[in-house]
Parts: C-alpha cells; structure tokens; sequence
C-alpha cells in the first residue's frame, strides 16, 4: 500500500487515484472514542487501496459535520458550510496531479456538504466522488454494528463495560426531534441503539462487506448527480 503521508514526491504513482478518508470527532456514548467515525473511514480506505491499483492513501480528514453531537463534550464540529469549502480547495488542490479523488466518508452529517463539495468539482471538470460508508440494518450510533467495527478495527478503545444501551427507535423516526433537541435531547448517554451483542467477528465480517462494496464501486467508477459512488 502507498500513502500519501509517507511518500517522497519523486515516486508518487502517476496521476493515481487518491483515496481520502473524512471522519468526525464526536461524542460515541461512554463506549466508544471520539475518533470511531474516522477510525472505520481509514479502515474501510486503508483495506480498499490494498487492493486497487494507481491508488494512494491520503491522511484523514478527521474533523466534520457533528453539530446534533454538541451537546456532550469532546465533539468538535466544523459545520456544513466550512466542511463544503474544505472539500472543494482539497478537490482542486489534489487534482493538480492526482487523476480523481475519491472520499471515503465515515459520518452521516457530513453528506449535506459532500452532496454540495463533489458535484461542484465535478462540474469544474474535477474527477472527484465520494463513497458512503454506511451499513444497511445497522444501528444508527453508538450501537451494536459501531461497537463491533470498533472491537476489530481498534478493540483497546472499546470500554465494553461501560456499554448501555441507547434509544432504539428507528431513525427516520427520530429525525424530526434530533433536528430540534440534538441528540442529546433524545438519548442523554448520546447512544442510538443498542451495543449487546457487539463481537468482533461481526465487525470483521462488516467491514470485509464495505471494502467490498467499496472496491467494486471504485473499479466500475460510476458516479451519480451527487457525486456519490453507485455500489
């Protein structure tokens, strides 16, 4: 695997596909660490440029769109707004000599300014898509399939025993009050979901299907109005 961080200019790749995961820092119960939603980004990312090639690793992007996370401390968001221009200057800095840019994205609200960065380059004539990495059935935060990913991707972070379970009402339910009250208005132990029963294993089998997902969709290539991935 190539990273961007640990190369010397002369021998990049020419013109490779720079793979680039965007996280948050955001409150993950008292379970799990701040940084979950970057660390299965990079993990997702770091998986799918092994098997890929003219492909190269970027450092994350580990700061996002976190503002329904603020009411608990240690969240750091850096907003909609802010977030869009940082992806539009990344954009059109990297494809100076990169041939396409590919974000890997690890957080839900950071889409809004995904779905606003992306076509915008792309309309400038920038090769640059993203790829969701959620997972489908899953719990919404915090819960059962954030805990498993977890327990394979980094398992010293995971307080397992300080795991409770959150509100488990289905998320399109809760959308309404979670634009009004935060989340914090709706699971004070900042939870959505239930981690019992999280392993490992199932985190292993979680992640090899999104690398899958992943690597088929960045070899087909091909990009929707938003500028996500299909896959």
């Amino acid at each position: 695997m190539t990273s961007l961080a640990g190369s010397v200019w002369p021998e990049l790749p020419e013109a490779p596909t720079l793979v680039v995961p965007l996280g948050s820092v955001e409150q993950h119960g008292h379970h799990l660490p701040l940084g979950t939603d970057t660390s299965v980004a990079c993990a997702a990312a770091e998986a799918a440029v092994a098997s890929l090639d003219g492909v190269l690793l970027a450092p994350a992007l580990a700061y996002g769109a976190s503002g329904e996370h603020e009411g608990f401390p240690g969240t750091v968001s850096i907003g909609t707004e802010a977030l869009t221009g940082l992806l539009v200057e990344y954009g059109r800095s990297a494809c100076r000599w990169a041939s396409r840019v590919l974000v890997v994205n690890g957080h839900g609200g950071n889409l809004d300014a995904l779905r606003s960065a992306v076509p915008l380059l792309r309309a400038e004539g920038r090769d640059v898509a993203w790829f969701p990495g959620g997972f489908r059935g899953g719990d919404a935060h915090a819960g059962r399939t954030e805990t498993s990913l977890m327990l394979h991707v980094e398992p010293g972070w995971v307080l397992g025993e300080r795991a409770v379970a959150g509100v488990t009402t289905p998320i399109g339910e809760l959308l309404p009050r979670l634009r009004a009250e935060g989340v914090r208005g709706v699971s004070p132990t900042g939870v959505l979901g239930d981690p019992a029963g999280a392993s490992a294993v199932e985190g292993a089998v979680l992640l090899a299907g999104l690398v899958d997902r992943l690597v088929a969709a960045a070899r087909t290539w091909d990009v929707e109005e938003t500028g996500r991935l299909s896959g």
